[in-house]
């Protein structure tokens, strides 16, 4: 039996008992089909679905104050959590921790069991970390792999079973993070199935949390593990790790045990437990030479233990031909005719010889050469997965053979798999061997085996099954995740990418995130090397749901934009819609642009229109910072409104500028407050009709009379004046006091003009030395007949409101002529 984990197991025996005699072996009736039940009781848990398996697994989970659904259809969503919809998290009993934490450790397999083993040499080291733990200090235990840490972490932990208030957790570190110890951890203590808690409230829960922690295979250190260590102020961890694992901060107040390898005497004394039998002297001198090589390492004399016992039972067979050939011809010592003259009579087969020292230093070849068909199969399958071990429930299946769940427990017997978290893998050093060029697996090993295939196959059937509680698949994700990448890399895309959108939900609703994660990025790799853009947009959208959950708003906007590309691009609207949805919630959380905005600001549209159709606006970022109005701010029009805004803003603009410099042009008086002169209507003149004779156009000339006084044309600018009474180069005009035929405005009063009789202003023109002396006369009357002859006048277009006219820019250097075209015309 494989335990309650697994469901029940039926023994080798069952599957004959199902079928009654002179059944269908004889041909006489067919086979009854037995109804098998589920192998995990828990088997409808968390939205399983129907037994029929057409429902999808949905389920819910709250994750911080966030609502998610898992959806294995068009993605994941989250939305915020109602006000009070926070769960309230229950202690466990003490019973219901321990019955869970059994669950955590493998189960022992079925077939071969391996000899009772004692522990050897290691009593100083057990109670010193017992005193250790009961001070309340963390210790972690360092020692290469096969020096024995997880026996001892065993013994230190049924030595602690009473010394915590919540007594003894067991939790394992392979292949996982500080996040996913804290929730384990969480929820070892709490009955929370389906919440996890964030940081804050998950360190309020664990800060009252006092139990001996017992953490085997540690993977990381450092910085890492002093986060660990301060979740749980009230735990004392007791850790194993490799030397290759980084050590603690300097400042830590963690200690360091370092384990090494046995004695020369515990070896021998181990070997003779494990071969079960006393050694012999030739067998002794071998095991002499096989600790030196070793340097005491107790798994490699467990591993010689099992070549001495396929040694003995080597030579029983040959026994047994040989007594089936000649009888029962034996001497009268009572050893066989052909037995070697120094053999002793009760011994072994010492007439088999023993393993090289080569072979006893590597053993994993000639071991698993010496297993049944079986066995050597279920080898194959563990090295195509990275080392990993399938479960001994998958192996009938996997194999071709009925019995083949014996297959792992052959294995473990002569030691080439140990266990770890929840299921075995290989020890340390077999994988390597096996796929040597002579070696058992080689072409297992190779990329692209039938094996990595078959067990991605068969484990995208398995995950999916709603009779498969998440739990189960957590129990095995090392294994599922290692078929994932050798078929992604073996070139079996399409199967990779199944198996990933199969598991992936069922990882995250057993709240194994580390590897909901690995299993993303492996199928969104094959997704890409396949071509499946509609896959790879689903693992992007989970990415960036599984990025908002844990709090990396930046990944996850990225992540989600790269998929709403991508089912924007296949017209998919309700993963398109789905996605949108959740960028939103990262944007409403981030204070970002604002939500169902594009890549650039441009506002997308609604789910159902035609996305040609669709109104382009863009959004400022100012407006969508705005906290005080409505988040969703939403600016549509046409492309006729825009270019009208865009002509008001610039028609704004002018008006302003044109404002200003009228203003300006007035205030050439620096003795007038703020420049501005008074402004009188024309004097009446009979002879003129009331307009002045200065505003009369000459004979001959082509210009307009101006209709008013103030020297400017309506609309138009007119050009500042400097101080001195100097004209802005550039800016056109008639000459102080000498007005011309070309002149466009009247003469401007200089300082000291009467106060009574403001004459209009006047922009002089071109002129090398402006004169800044007023004038000694009064201006004339009517307009000179002919320019001045000492000025020379370039004519120059000019734009205003009434028509093109003709000045001369005054210039202090070359002349220059302006060009400025008008709204009506040139004027040459």
């Amino acid at each position: 039996m494989t335990g309650d984990e697994y469901g029940a197991q039926q023994d080798s025996t069952s599957f004959a008992d199902a079928t009654p005699a002179g059944g269908a072996e004889d041909g006489t009736a067919p086979a009854p089909r037995v109804a098998r039940p589920p192998r995990d009781p828990l088997a409808l848990e968390l939205g399983a679905g129907t037994a029929d398996g057409d429902a999808p697994r949905v389920v819910e989970l709250v994750v911080g104050d966030y609502r998610l659904t898992l959806n294995p259809v068009d993605g994941s969503e989250v939305s915020s959590l109602a006000p009070g919809g926070l769960p309230a998290p229950v202690r466990r009993a003490a019973e219901e921790r321990a019955a869970l934490t059994a669950t955590t450790r493998p189960t022992v397999p079925p077939g071969p069991r391996a000899p009772e083993l004692p522990l050897l040499e290691r009593g100083e080291e057990r109670e010193r970390l017992v005193r250790l733990l009961s001070r309340g200090r963390s210790v972690r235990v360092t020692g290469p792999s096969g020096a024995g840490r997880s026996v001892l972490l065993d013994a230190v932990a049924e030595a602690c079973a009473g010394l915590a208030p919540d007594g003894v957790i067991r939790l394992s570190g392979y292949r996982r993070t500080p996040s996913d110890l804290l929730q384990e951890l969480f929820g070892t203590i709490y009955d929370a199935e389906d919440y996890r808690p964030d940081r804050g409230r998950l360190l309020e829960l664990l800060r009252e949390v006092g139990a001996v922690v017992v953490l085997d295979d540690l993977e990381f250190g450092g910085a890492s593990l002093e986060e660990l260590l301060a979740a749980a102020p009230e735990c004392a961890f007791v850790m194993s790790a490799t030397p290759d694992v980084p050590a603690p901060s300097t400042d830590s107040l963690v200690e360091e045990v370092f384990l090494p390898g046995l004695t020369r005497v515990a070896c021998l004394e181990l070997l003779e437990y494990s071969a079960g039998r006393p050694l012999e002297e030739e067998e002794t001198a071998w095991a002499a030479d096989l600790w030196f090589e070793s340097e005491g390492l107790p798994l490699r004399f467990v591993q010689a233990g099992a070549l001495l016992r396929q040694r003995d039972a080597l030579g029983a067979e040959i026994l047994a031909a040989d007594e089936s050939v000649w009888g029962d011809v034996e001497a009268a010592d009572g050893l066989p005719v052909d037995a070697p003259f120094d053999a002793q009579p009760g011994a072994s087969a010492s007439h088999v010889p023993l393993p090289s020292l080569a072979e006893s230093a590597a053993p994993a070849v000639l071991l698993a050469s010496r297993l049944g068909g079986s066995a050597q199969e279920a080898l194959r399958f563990a090295v195509a997965l990275g080392g990993e071990c399938p479960h001994p429930s998958h192996l009938p299946a996997l194999i071709g053979d009925t019995h083949g769940d014996a297959a792992l427990g052959e294995i473990a017997a002569v030691g080439l798999a140990v266990p770890v978290a929840a299921h075995h893998r290989l020890a340390a050093g077999v994988s390597r061997q096996l796929a040597l060029v002579d070696g058992l697996a080689a072409e297992a090993a190779a990329e692209g085996s039938p094996q990595a295939l078959a067990a991605a196959q068969h484990y995208a059937w398995w995950a999916g099954h709603p009779s498969v509680a998440p739990r189960r698949v957590a129990a095995e994700a090392e294994a599922i995740l290692a078929a994932l990448g050798a078929a992604r890399d073996g070139g079996h895309t399409s199967a990779a990418v199944l198996l990933a959108r199969t598991v992936a939900p069922v990882l995250a609703a057993a709240m194994y995130w580390s590897a909901w994660e690995r299993a993303l990025r492996l199928g969104q790799e094959a997704a890409r090397l396949a071509g499946e853009v509609a896959e790879e947009a689903y693992f992007l959208h989970e990415l960036g749901v599984l990025a908002l959950c844990l709090g990396s708003l930046d990944r996850a906007r990225s992540e989600l934009e790269a998929s709403i590309a991508l089912r924007g691009a296949l017209a998919d609207r309700q993963g398109t819609t789905v996605g949108r949805r959740t960028l939103a919630l990262v944007a409403d959380r981030e204070g970002g642009p604002v939500p169902g905005t594009g890549l650039a600001g441009v506002e997308t549209p609604a789910t159902g229109t035609d996305m040609s159709e669709a109104p382009t606006t863009i959004i400022g970022k100012r407006l969508a910072a705005a906290a005080a109005a409505p988040r969703r701010i939403a600016l549509t029009g046409s492309r006729r409104n825009l270019v009208a805004a865009g002509a008001g803003a610039l028609l704004a603009a002018v008006l302003g500028t044109v404002v200003t410099l009228g203003t300006t042009a007035s205030g050439g008086d620096q003795n007038t407050p703020m420049n501005v002169k008074p402004v009188e209507s024309a004097q009446e003149d009979g002879a003129d009709d009331g307009l002045p004779a200065e505003d009369l156009p000459t004979p001959g000339s082509t210009q307009r009379p101006r209709p008013s006084a103030s020297g400017s044309a309506p609309g138009s600018p007119v050009a500042p004046e400097t101080a001195g009474g100097a004209v802005v180069p550039g800016t056109g005009g008639g000459e102080t006091g000498h007005p011309g035929e070309n002149d466009s405005t009247p003469t401007k009063k200089p300082n000291g003009g009467t106060p009574g009789k403001p004459t209009p202003s006047k922009t002089p023109t071109k002129s090398q030395t402006p004169s800044t002396d007023p004038p000694t006369s009064e201006p004339p009357t009517s307009p000179p007949t002919s320019p001045d002859p000492t000025e020379s006048t370039e004519p120059s277009d000019t734009t205003s409101a009434s028509g093109p006219s003709e000045t001369a820019v005054a210039t202090t250097g070359p002349e220059v002529p302006a060009d400025a075209s008008s709204a009506s015309g040139v004027i040459a």
